[in-house]
């Protein structure tokens, strides 16, 4: 049976240096279940995603951070690459967005080097998480449980090591979504 994300919305909080395919992958498959998928980023435009090695496509952005607020959203993505959230966690409105939603208990997705952000939104203290190998020792002095498996569910926060998870991550996205558990908790 196929899941239906109809009237789910859901925010893809990045910026230059996003890496491609953790964005275009699980969004791909949000908008296939039935989600409507923004992206949101610091500025309007288009933001120039890199793509393994080299710069990859311009993606364009949907809406600004001055322009949405976590309530408008059921869900939110942090897709990573190095310079997408290092720059992101830097951006006191895209930390504070990704705070408001922390707080929401709504489901909140992040890969590879998008926990960044996460520990910046001090959102990870208490919780087991994976990521990128290389930021292991940020989420563990912010006081995270660090786990080295494809994609990880602690409470509302899905996490994923890198793009060869994106399947598994994109899944598991969509079933918390479709689940609804935290979506009512957050009402």
């Amino acid at each position: 049976m196929a899941v239906n994300l109809k009237g789910k919305k859901v925010a893809f909080l990045a910026t230059d240096g996003v890496e491609q395919v953790e964005l275009t992958e699980p969004r791909k498959a949000l908008d296939q279940a039935g989600a409507l998928t923004e992206v949101i980023a610091p500025n309007a435009g288009a933001i120039k995603a890199w793509k393994f090695k080299e710069w990859g496509d311009s993606i364009r952005v949907d809406k600004t951070l001055d322009a949405v607020h976590a309530s408008d959203y059921d869900a939110l993505v942090l897709p990573g690459g190095v310079i997408n959230p290092d720059h992101l966690r830097t951006n006191e409105k895209a930390v504070r967005f990704v705070k408001d939603f922390a707080h929401s208990g709504k489901p909140i997705a992040a890969i590879c080097h998008g926990p960044w952000t996460l520990i910046e939104a001090d959102a990870v203290k208490g919780r087991t998480i994976t990521s990128w190998p290389s930021i292991k020792t940020d989420l563990t002095n912010a006081g995270a449980k660090w786990v080295d498996r494809q994609v990880v569910l602690d409470g509302n926060l899905i996490t994923s090591r890198k793009p060869d998870d994106i399947a598994a991550f994109s899944e598991k996205i969509i079933e918390e979504i479709a689940d609804g558990k935290h979506l009512k908790a957050a009402s």
